[in-house]
């Protein structure tokens, strides 16, 4: 009850939370995206976009939930992180919603540089937020937790990301990119990597550190490898 309040208080401007009771308040705003992930999405990460398009008015409430709570100069990092993940996921889905059916996010206009959403004044496009927000946290796990609606990119989670349950959530959905053989290769001499490894190279550190952060997460001895990249499927992860 005291949560709940606090979150319409929060929406009305009445108060501002404490950052203590910051991650309550996010827990009601990104419930609504919970609960559409646990009905649209399965276990594997397929998304039933067929089902998810006659709800589309939920998907829409819950993004401009967010446009009305944007982030502040006193939350945390991973608040910060879970909102813009959050935020990321469900506008992919809400684009390919818009334009369904279709076969492959590409084949749309722009995708990633039309702006589609406004905090204040401020509009942002699918870009914007990835490169100049998300990539700009040092944090290059965000890479397997944000989704483009493509068969070769990380899967879209079940579950929304959280700031209490960040740091789970952001190494059970590494591991399980890097350890999934459709995904990535990997063995002591030889690896055929994501090219998300070759496109965003820069944000895992040095050549030696990339290795270290793919042999901590597979389990797999490397021994100097040789390395090459996998063609990415963009076909739509439905």
């Amino acid at each position: 009850m005291k949560t709940a309040l606090l979150f319409i208080l929060f929406m009305f401007g009445i108060v501002r939370p404490e950052v203590s009771e910051l991650s309550s308040v996010q827990k009601n705003i990104h419930f609504r995206w919970q609960q559409q992930l646990e009905v649209y999405v399965n276990d594997q990460g397929d998304v039933n976009y067929k089902g998810w398009k006659t709800q589309e008015k939920e998907l829409e409430a819950y993004i401009t939930t967010l446009e009305q709570f944007p982030p502040a100069d006193y939350w945390s990092k991973a608040e910060t992180l879970s909102y813009w993940i959050n935020a990321y996921n469900a506008l992919t889905v809400q684009l390919i919603l818009e334009h369904y059916p279709l076969e492959s996010i590409r084949d749309l206009k722009d995708p990633w540089d039309t702006p589609r959403f406004r905090l204040g004044d401020q509009r942002y496009s699918l870009g914007n937020i990835e490169h100049d927000i998300l990539r700009k946290m040092d944090e290059p796990r965000i890479h397997f937790a944000i989704n483009c609606a493509s068969v070769s990119c990380p899967k879209l989670q079940k579950e929304a990301f959280m700031p209490r349950q960040l740091e789970e959530q952001l190494e059970e959905a590494t591991k399980e990119f890097i350890l999934d053989p459709k995904k990535n290769k990997i063995h002591p001499e030889q690896l055929e990597l994501s090219r998300i490894f070759l496109w965003f190279g820069k944000d895992f550190g040095t050549k030696e550190e990339r290795l270290t952060f793919i042999s901590n997460y597979s389990g797999v001895e490397l021994t100097r490898p040789k390395i090459d990249y996998l063609t990415y499927d963009w076909a739509l992860n439905e």
